[in-house]
This record gives structure tokens, sequence and C-alpha cells, in this order.
């Protein structure tokens, strides 16, 4: 799969269970979640990949987007707009001295509410094929 950098990329986390107020009440409602790769800290600055700084186990997004009209926090996190972490990786090429992270890297998404996938390519060049 196609290693993810700084260049761009997006990950989306379904469902993103949050507490809404509708009225008097507050109802938990599925959201989508999107992670925005050029957000991922701290890229690895000294390992270019497409001519962009690349992305590992390390490297988290801060800021999620989706969720935003669960003002309450999510059902499991508590958190609106939390941020998205990767869980695996290419555990035999490491970057940064962690495994580099690719398409189709599972993600924890809004803290721990949601769990997600990176679904868009940040760059078409460099494929890690290492399991």
């Amino acid at each position: 799969m196609f290693a993810n950098t700084q260049m761009g990329g997006m990950s989306l986390g379904f469902p993103d269970v949050c507490k809404t107020p509708a009225g008097p009440a507050v109802v938990p409602i599925p959201y989508p979640n999107i992670a925005m790769g050029p957000m991922g800290v701290p890229p690895v600055p000294n390992v270019l990949f497409g001519g962009a700084p690349a992305h590992n186990l390390m490297t988290e997004v801060p800021l999620t987007q989706g969720d935003d009209a669960g003002v309450l926090g999510g059902v499991v996190s508590q958190e609106v707009m939390g941020s998205r972490m990767c869980l695996e990786g290419a555990d035999t090429v490491l970057v940064g001295g962690a495994p580099a992270t690719r398409l189709t890297s599972p993600t924890l998404q809004n803290g721990i509410n949601a769990p997600g996938v990176c679904l868009v390519p940040s760059q078409v060049s460099v494929l890690l094929l290492a399991p």
C-alpha cells in the first residue's frame, strides 16, 4: 500500500457516536469522522516519500472533523473533534525509529471513539509492501 506522508490523504472513521442535544433531550447520533493527513504532527522531516515528510506510528492528527454537532462529546472518548492515531504500520519499515504508516492502516479517531482506516492516499509513488 502507499506510504502516508504530509502531502495529503485522509482517514475516515465511522461510526463516531456523539452525544447531541435534541431539544430537551440528549441523543447519541453516529457521525462520520474525517482526519486530514497534512495536519499530522510530528512528521519525520528527514525522510521524504514523494517529496513530503513521511508519517510513522508516532504521527498523530490532533484535530478531526465531522462530529461537530455532537457538542457533548463522544460516547466513549468524551471528546469532540479529538485526535486520530494509527494503530498499525509496516513493522519491517522503520521511519524515524517507528513503523511507517500506509494506506489502509487502521486508526482510532476522535480519541478512541471511532474505528477508522486511512482511505485516501497522500502520494502514489512509494509503496510499502512489507508486512
